[in-house]
């Protein structure tokens, strides 16, 4: 790469990032203004929205997967990324270049401006810029379809600008409650935000208080709706299998399903090709194995009480397996994460390294330590990533045999995989709050 390509990105990124403090407002106003005055390229194809507290990644994944080996051009916007900002926003898996996300921000810088000229609470926040930039490169390299997952809730989110073809939602549980509310009811509204009239909507598993939510959204707008428990009521019996590990990937390899049968006549999609396609799904960070030093490296995002219990599971079977309590390193953002997070590593860990992600929000050493149950008798180190995965590569944690598992934010499992595959991360983007 020559100098100016990355002095283009630098200066692309430096930019995206001191948006962090401005645009604070929360709702749909500034995106409205952006795509409009972008001519609204996320008019020019078709779209999948997925909202949902988990799991909508990894059904964004599965969905992007089935479609694209259907025959057709598939673009797909996620949030956040774990070490290059270009992979939020990707067509056919390819993830968009720094040179590519440079240019964009030449053309959308002069428009923002335009936009806060009056005044600068009108200044588009870095994530309606990149939901933005997905919707132009969705447009230039005219997919065929595009799957766009919400950053937080879904009524105000700045993806819900959209006129899907399908909405789907994958799960309701508390988390972001500042924003969406501290029971189950009110994040369910938000989440149903994104149904719009007339259009199908699938929804996965959740607790009967949300479904009631749900559906009476649905009904509302018009909006028939498919619910993965009602399609597999023997479940988890018979939902379909994936590579992706866990019970709680199987629902969502089920969500993704159900989906795929209400898109089949559009996309010619048979529910043998979706089975097959579903066990050969890729998305990183979720219970994903590496070999590193002679260890067993697992990969795991677990950012909320929900995602503690899929953790838990997971750890559960290792040790069913046979094989050793794992050395658990984790770090965590939010006080309240870090309680249903510790409980669970601590009934399986042998040995916990705890770390603080490079965030404002990040739990302190301290908060970690107290949210440990007070009869865990294993090994607790304070460490840093740096320490554990040195920059020469490798895991200076365990020995070699042993299995060491790295869970917690998103953010955490983004700086380690950066340090394992020695590529420079988009620091300052995994920096900022995502519904900003």
């Amino acid at each position: 790469m020559c100098s100016n390509e990355v002095k283009g990105l630098t200066e692309a990124e430096n930019y995206l990032f001191s948006l962090r403090s401005r645009g604070s407002r929360y709702g749909l106003d500034r995106m409205r203004a952006l795509v409009r005055a972008l001519g609204h390229p996320e008019r020019e194809f078709p779209i999948i929205h997925v909202a949902g507290t988990n799991g909508k990644g990894s059904v964004c994944a599965m969905l992007e997967a089935v479609l694209r080996r259907g025959g057709s051009k598939v673009g797909m916007l996620t949030s956040p990324h774990l070490v290059l900002l270009g992979e939020r926003m990707q067509v056919n898996r390819r993830v968009t270049t720094d040179e590519e996300i440079a240019t964009f921000v030449e053309q959308l810088k002069p428009v923002s401006e335009q936009l806060a000229a009056d005044d600068p609470e009108d200044q588009p926040s870095f994530f309606e810029l990149v939901t933005a930039m997905g919707f132009l490169l969705f447009a230039r390299e005219k997919v065929d379809v595009a799957v766009v997952e919400t950053g937080l809730g879904g009524r105000l989110d700045a993806t819900n600008v959209v006129d899907p073809i399908l909405s789907v939602i994958t799960s309701v549980g508390l988390d972001h409650v500042a924003q969406l509310g501290d029971d189950l009811t009110s994040v369910a509204r938000e989440k149903a935000g994104i149904v719009k009239p007339n259009v199908p909507v699938v929804i996965g598993r959740m607790p009967p208080e949300a479904q009631a939510v749900v559906n009476q959204v649905a009904e509302e707008r018009v909006a028939e709706v498919f619910g993965v428990e009602s399609s597999f009521p023997t479940a988890p019996r018979g939902l379909p299998k994936t590579n992706l590990e866990g019970t709680f990937q199987r629902w969502n390899a089920g969500t993704a399903f159900v989906a795929l049968q209400v898109l089949g006549q559009r996309f010619e999609l048979s529910d043998a090709l979706v089975r097959d396609v579903l066990l050969e799904v890729n998305w990183a960070g979720r219970w994903q194995r590496l070999q590193v030093n002679g260890r067993t490296l697992i990969l795991d995002a677990t950012h909320n009480e929900e995602g503690a219990c899929a953790l838990e599971e997971n750890l559960a079977k290792l040790a069913k397996d046979g094989k050793p309590c794992p050395w658990v390193v984790t770090g965590t953002l939010g006080e309240e994460r870090a309680g249903p997070l510790m409980a669970v590593v601590a009934k399986w860990a042998r040995g916990i390294s705890l770390l603080q992600p490079k965030q404002p929000r990040a739990c302190s050493y301290d908060m970690l330590e107290n949210a440990l149950p007070s009869g865990f008798t294993g090994e607790v180190r304070r460490s840093s990533v740096e320490e554990l995965f040195p920059e020469e590569g490798g895991l200076t944690l365990g020995e070699p045999g042993d299995v060491v598992v790295a869970t917690g934010s998103i953010y955490l499992v983004g700086e380690i995989l950066a340090r394992i595959q020695r590529r420079r991360a988009s620091n300052g983007m995994s920096a900022l709050q995502d519904w900003l």
